[in-house]
């Protein structure tokens, strides 16, 4: 199994923009020293998050970073324009040395899309129409091309060209079957967010993917999926992993209750129980992800890259003994293909 540090950089605290991206780049250089596998930074277009721009974010930390592979998480490609979007990662392709690979989604949330001129009722479709260009532009030094939401294209060059050839491209799954058939249909590995649900929801979804994965005619041994997982505090003993995340997970159900989002798992025993989050003891992490992995056969997860109200001695300590004591036993027990380009 692999794993990734994802931040959609969630700025709600009276820290300035500088110090919250300055906090990003450090966990990055962190997660990396550390033996992560890749960093992700996700787009959102609106309060409280300063993720707008993750080419700009992902730039710096690939010069921070010698290793590490950088995910996007999601690049919201309903919202962008396919052409901009291709030279601001064909650039990074290169910054990086080849380490980029994106996640590509719908994404949500109304004001971005009030933002933006999207609608509930385009929004699918920008996103499949976005897509298809942008695989087109990746892998074409021209391009000829007409759709609904942009000009069209003559005989387009676009510049730089990429390092990698073809780049990889996940798919964001969380609630839509339309993601998850855009995957199946293109042979694109599938990433469920897996975060704000129980596991029903997003173990159907996979079903479904593994489905039109083979309606397309792939062979079923190539599909590839990923998982996110909505907290994560390890500590020597459950006792002592509870006792110090029930006030974050407390706070974490407060500030959702005064924004009026739905509280799906009420207090933290309920989210251990039912929900993605990794808290408790290294052997509670291992079993709880391992029975994810039975109704998922996901290779690759994430963790959430930020403290999220751990002191910065607590989120170190607890990624130091996930990457000692957690992630071998996983890394055994679960393979894993390598990463584009021959990294294992």
């Amino acid at each position: 199994m692999k794993f990734l540090l994802i931040t959609l950089i969630v700025h709600n605290d009276d820290r300035s923009p500088t110090e919250r991206f300055r906090e990003v780049v450090e966990n990055a250089v962190l997660g990396e020293e550390l033996g992560f596998d890749g960093f992700g930074v996700g787009e959102r277009h609106e309060y409280p998050f300063l993720s707008s721009s993750p080419p700009v974010v992902l730039s710096h930390i690939a010069a921070r970073t010698s290793r590490i592979r950088l995910f996007t998480a999601v690049t919201t490609l309903s919202l962008l324009d396919p052409v901009r979007a291709y030279e601001d990662y064909a650039t990074l392709d290169h910054l990086s040395e080849g380490r980029l690979e994106l996640i590509i989604g719908k994404g949500n949330g109304s004001a971005q899309a009030r933002l933006f001129h999207v609608t509930a009722k385009d929004q699918w479709e920008r996103n499949r129409e976005a897509y298809e260009l942008f695989r087109r532009l990746w892998r074409e030094d021209k391009v000829t091309w007409q759709g609904t939401f942009r000009p069209s294209l003559t005989e387009a060059q676009t510049w730089p060209r990429p390092l990698q050839q073809p780049i990889r491209v996940w798919h964001g799954s969380a609630t839509s079957k339309e993601s998850v058939d855009l995957a199946a249909r293109y042979g694109d590995p599938l990433f469920s967010a897996n975060v704000t649900n129980p596991i029903d929801p997003y173990a159907e979804l996979i079903d479904y993917y593994r489905e039109r994965w083979a309606h397309y005619g792939h062979d079923p041994a190539d599909a590839l999926v990923g998982a996110g997982s909505a907290g994560f505090y390890a500590a020597s003993t459950s006792q002592e992993a509870i006792a110090t995340y029930r006030p974050i997970y407390d706070a974490r159900v407060a500030f959702q209750r005064e924004a009026g989002l739905p509280i799906v798992f009420p207090t933290l025993e309920d989210a251990i129980e039912r929900s993605s989050i990794l808290v408790g003891s290294p052997q509670q992490v291992i079993d709880k992800v391992l029975r994810y992995r039975k109704r998922f056969g996901h290779e690759v997860m994430h963790l959430h890259a930020d403290a999220d109200g751990l002191t910065p001695g607590q989120h170190r300590e607890a990624l130091e003994l996930f990457q000692t004591e957690i992630a071998p036993v996983l890394r055994a027990e679960i393979p894993s293909r390598p990463f584009p380009g021959g990294v294992s």
